[in-house]
């Protein structure tokens, strides 16, 4: 239904154009929908007994283009079903070779410009895939939970404090207690010690404004690598995060012995009991929450410190004077709105377009997945990186000799990466006989939840490529056929969507 819906209204508005006499192009194709399609494909792989593993890289990646050759063309079927007036000519994929040689041209590029850096920062992490996951692959759930009142002793054997929690698991990373610097009932334990429980380790009392005094006890636990909040507090008071979980949601050896091993949900309960036993918890009382879940795979997101890749939208300058990527990505995109460049209809979806950009973080480009465009950097064995379209081509750029050999990093790059680049790579670029519209046109609409916050995410690398214009300037975004729960259908409720 969905697709009939938003394929009905293209078809009307290219159609339209068409008959107006313009020079128009309904640029079809699909993308590789990276995490989607890899579930599907190592789901019919656990039916008969058999993991990725089993089979490795190469060959599970043929078993997934022997999917989408069977079953990965649901959706223009459909569309030629219904009659869609596409340039069916020029039907591309975001894994064809033409696409992938643009998305490796990008991805060196703003590396070499210093916009992508990689580095070890806190990400939605789905422990059941295995992969960090986009803020927009998160679901929110309100669900019934408990509030945890948890005594820390003090250092000197006095009462120190009470801190409340939803996650009490998470205590076998604390780093410190935080309290609101007005707070007159704490103020005299700034700067002290307090036994963390469990752990034998000591942790300190800081003042910070996050705070929230009238929230639980007015005193909060703060870990730093299991938390966002707590992760912008720990860096404003340099204090390192302490990894209490293994990739896929137990707990490590940063973690007392007795819960090495454990699943987190394990270790909650065996924490609470021995919290009890030892006379330190205080209470537990009924608590609505907000719980992260994962569209893909349903479990509950578990925010993890990892290794990543991630576009700078954030830093005015680089250290070298050269543009930073809010500068040279960011602010451009925001303008081409603010300035009417770009115009979207309906208009109230600017406002959600604006706060978007205004409040944008890094973005988070790789995936811990074998479908997908794997990324063009080599480390050699000394931790160095290497990027380049080929690892030739990284050699020639590399800064230093390469000590040992080099290893091609595993990850993929997030899908949206190959689909931002839709409006030019289909068209040719980066080769020498690109289409002249290229980057040129305008989108008729988008499927997806947050409809504008997808053409926010589209339209910065459209802005960053070299003499283009902006690449939508007049999206529409039409309404979405809901499921019987008022919730929008999507991809990730029904993965054979390419």
């Amino acid at each position: 239904m969905g697709h009939a819906f938003q394929q009905t209204v293209m078809d009307l508005l290219i159609r339209y154009q068409r008959m107006s006499g313009k020079n128009t192009l309904w640029q079809c194709g699909t993308d590789h929908a990276g995490i989607a399609t890899q579930k599907i494909v190592e789901n019919q792989l656990a039916a008969q007994g058999q993991s990725k593993h089993d089979l490795g890289r190469e060959a599970f990646i043929a078993k997934v283009w022997e999917w989408k050759e069977e079953s990965g063309s649901t959706i223009t079927r459909q569309m030629r079903r219904l009659g869609s007036s596409c340039d069916w000519t020029r039907e591309r994929f975001t894994m064809d070779e033409g696409l992938s040689a643009a998305v490796r041209r990008v991805f060196v590029q703003w590396y070499r410009d210093g916009l992508l850096y990689r580095g070890k920062r806190l990400v939605h992490w789905d422990p059941v895939l295995g992969t960090a996951v986009s803020d927009l692959e998160v679901e929110n759930v309100d669900k019934d939970g408990s509030l945890w009142s948890i005594r820390y002793p003090g250092a000197d054997g006095g009462e120190g404090v009470v801190v409340a929690t939803t996650r009490p698991e998470t205590m076998l990373g604390d780093v410190a207690v935080a309290v609101h610097p007005d707070d007159e009932r704490y103020q005299h334990l700034i700067g002290t010690q307090l036994q963390l429980p469990l752990t034998g380790r000591l942790i300190p009392v800081i003042a910070d404004d996050y705070v929230d005094k009238e929230f639980g006890t007015g005193c909060v636990k703060i870990t730093p690598a299991h938390d966002f909040n707590d992760y912008q507090m720990g860096q404003r008071h340099q204090i390192a995060p302490i990894n209490i979980f293994t990739l896929d949601a137990k707990v490590n050896e940063n973690g007392p012995v007795v819960y090495q091993g454990m699943d987190r949900f394990v270790a909650r309960k065996q924490i609470v009991a021995d919290l009890e036993q030892l006379g330190l918890l205080v209470e537990i009382k009924p608590h609505k929450l907000s719980l992260p879940i994962s569209q893909r795979s349903e479990a509950v997101i578990e925010p993890m410190l990892t290794d990543q890749w991630f576009l700078d939208l954030t830093r005015d300058e680089l250290p070298d004077g050269r543009p930073g990527g809010k500068r040279a990505i960011t602010d451009p995109a925001l303008a081409a709105v603010t300035e009417g460049h770009i115009e979207f209809v309906p208009e109230n979806w600017k406002t959600t377009y604006v706060q978007w950009l205004a409040n944008i973080q890094d973005w988070c480009v790789s995936r811990q997945l074998w479908w997908g465009h794997r990324i063009p950097a080599w480390f050699d064995e000394a931790g160095n990186i290497f990027v380049g379209e080929d690892e030739a081509d990284a050699r020639a750029h590399g800064t230093t000799a390469p000590v040992g050999a080099l290893r091609q990093d595993e990850d993929v790059l997030d899908t949206w990466f190959s689909s931002a680049l839709w409006p030019f790579s289909t068209l040719g670029w980066p080769g020498e006989a690109a289409d002249a519209r290229a980057g040129v046109g305008t989108g008729p609409g988008t499927q997806t939840r947050l409809r504008a916050d997808l053409q926010a995410g589209r339209h910065p690398p459209g802005q960053r490529r070299p003499g283009s214009s902006p690449p939508l300037p007049g999206p529409g975004l039409p309404g979405f056929h809901p499921k019987p729960t008022g919730k929008p259908t999507s991809c990730s409720s029904h993965p054979r969507c390419w």
